[in-house]
This record gives structure tokens, sequence and C-alpha cells, in this order.
């Protein structure tokens, strides 16, 4: 009988050691216990859902559960983003956004079925792309100094467009105009891809847009890029000058589009923390950033409290974007 007792708390100290060794290993030990669902507030095929499936995969294989992308666009993003703030926060459930439901909708919308500071955790930021000021082949400009020369010399008869009403494209280019008093008039497309193809056509005189986009007119030489509306030079623009370099330091001249992602609001800090680690990670990897590069697109070095600290950053600036523009919505 003692032998026995022995051996059985011999069996139950090992077992102990086993499970602390596992949960030592898994910060989250029972997560995730089924797939995770990832809502991308966009149709399939666009700039959002190329992020988030890439995310997607390689998110799946680290956590040992299939990453399942549910497209649920609709009003501007909005759709998607309150099915995840109303979702069960037990880290089963995340969004992949693109900026407008996040960092825009409370500036454009009067009524927005969510609130993001309070409904929302803040997982990371996983990408950002610069926008691109571009001209067609029949506007005499080969810099912004040449640009605004021609602009004021055409005073309320310039035309730009822009990838939808309210979108960063049409926001920093409706401040171009209005703080330089260019009297410009508003085109929206339902997309960037119409967008493009009407300023390579003449249709608009310039507009901003993505280099994954227009790279294709680019290099046909329909579209003659300008100038970069970001912090930085693009890669695959390096001699074309940010537009502080060109001469516009306006800090509004510096905003950037982002892609993110978050989690229900009451996610247990140990799942968000796993999340955060993982997607980072992933984000910093030689093959992500080799992916995001092909669609135009910079990994975000950061994780949550750089998300919180741009999002809080960027509020005031966005609001008087959405104010000059016109874009604010009942």
């Amino acid at each position: 009988m003692q032998i026995k007792t022995i051996l059985a708390t011999v069996a139950v100290s090992w077992g102990a050691v086993g499970v602390a060794q596992a949960q030592a290993g898994n910060p989250t030990p029972g997560y995730p216990n089924r797939p995770i669902t990832m809502v991308i507030p966009a149709a399939a095929g666009g700039g959002t859902d190329v992020v988030g499936r890439v995310l997607a995969e390689e998110l799946g294989k680290r956590l040992g559960q299939p990453v399942i992308v549910d497209n649920k666009a609709g009003a501007s993003g909005m759709l998607g983003a309150n099915a995840v703030a109303r979702a069960a926060p037990d880290g089963h459930t995340v969004l992949v956004s693109y900026s407008t439901p996040v960092f825009y909708a409370h500036h454009m919308f009067s009524k927005v079925p969510y609130d993001i500071r309070k409904d929302f955790d803040f997982i990371t930021q996983i990408a950002a792309t610069s926008l691109v000021l571009m001209v067609n082949d029949k506007v005499p400009a080969e810099n912004m100094k040449e640009f605004m020369a021609w602009a004021q010399q055409n005073k309320g008869k310039v035309n730009y467009g822009s990838y939808g009403m309210g979108s960063p494209g049409h926001l920093m280019s409706a401040y171009l105009s209005d703080s330089r008093k260019l009297n410009m008039t508003h085109v929206a497309y339902k997309s960037e891809s119409p967008h493009i193809q009407d300023l390579s056509a003449g249709v608009v005189s310039w507009g901003l847009g993505t280099l994954a986009a227009a790279q294709g007119q680019i290099k046909a030489g329909r579209l003659r890029p300008i100038a970069v509306f970001g912090p930085n030079r693009l890669a695959d623009l390096p001699g074309v000058p940010t537009m502080a370099e060109a001469g516009f330091p306006d800090p509004e001249f510096k905003t950037i589009a982002w892609f993110t992602m978050l989690a229900p609001a009451g996610t247990p800090k140990p799942i968000l923390q796993r999340l955060e680690k993982e997607a980072v990670e992933i984000i910093h990897s030689t093959q992500m950033k080799a992916r995001l590069q092909v669609f135009g697109l910079e990994g975000v070095k950061g994780g949550a409290a750089q998300f919180r600290n741009d999002f809080d950053a960027s509020n005031p600036i966005i609001e008087k974007l959405v104010k000059i523009s016109g874009a604010k919505q009942d």
C-alpha cells in the first residue's frame, strides 16, 4: 500500500510539472480552443482583404487553429466593425480594418454604432501606406512648385479625384485645395481602381492614390508622381520627395492610412498579449515585409501602445481634415 501511495504521489507530481511546463510555453492555456474569426469590413480582393488574409494565414500557423476570414462590407466599414464590437470578448473574434471605421468614422458620421475606445481593445497596427500626389500627362508639372503655379493659373477650373467621399485621399486633397486657396472641385469614385483609370485618362487632373494601385500607370508614363503625403519617401519612388521636403511642412500632409487589428473590449489581457506578440512577430518577419511591399505597404513596428498613441495623436488632425473637406455626414 505504501509503495502504491508513493507511486501515485510521484505520478501526480510529474503530471503537475508537465502542466506547469505546458503553461510556461503557452501563456494562454486552452486558447484558442476553436477556429478564430477575422472580420474584415471590406469586400474580398481589396487592400484590406489582402493584408488580412496574409496575416490570417501566418497567425493560424502560430496559434494552432484556423483563422477564418469573414468579409463584412458596408456602411463605410462600420457594419463589420460593429459585428466585432458585439462579439464575445474571448479572443476568438478579431477585426482587421482599414482607417475609415477606426480612425475616421466618429468624425464623419453623427451616428456610429460603436465607440472605438470603449468597445474595442487595441492589438496592433499591421501596416501603413503613404499616398502619392499624381498628375496625368496633360498637366505641365514635374514637381510641387510647378504644380502649384499651374493650379494658381487655373484656379476654379481644376478637378481632382479620390477613391471615396471621406477617404484619406479626399481629406488631404481637400486640405491642399483649401489651405492654399486653389478652389478645386472634388470628384468621388466608389473605389481606387476607377479613380486611377479616370485620372490616367484625363477625366480628372490630379489625385492622391496608393503606389500599389497606380504603379502600372506610372511605369507606362500615363501618371506622374509629384510628392508623397507621409513622413518618409517610398522605397519604390526614391526620387519623389515628401510634401515637407517639397516645402509643405503642414502636419496634415504627413497623415498616412493604417491597417489595424482590434478585439472586442473586455478580452482577457493574456489573450490580447498573445495576439499582439504573434501579430507583431509576423509583421516583423522578412516574409511578411516582402509580401506587403508588393502592395506598396510597410509593416508598422509597434504594438498596442503605439496604436493607442497614434490614434490619440491623429484625432485632432483628422477632425480638422473632415471639417475642411465637408465629408461630415448625418
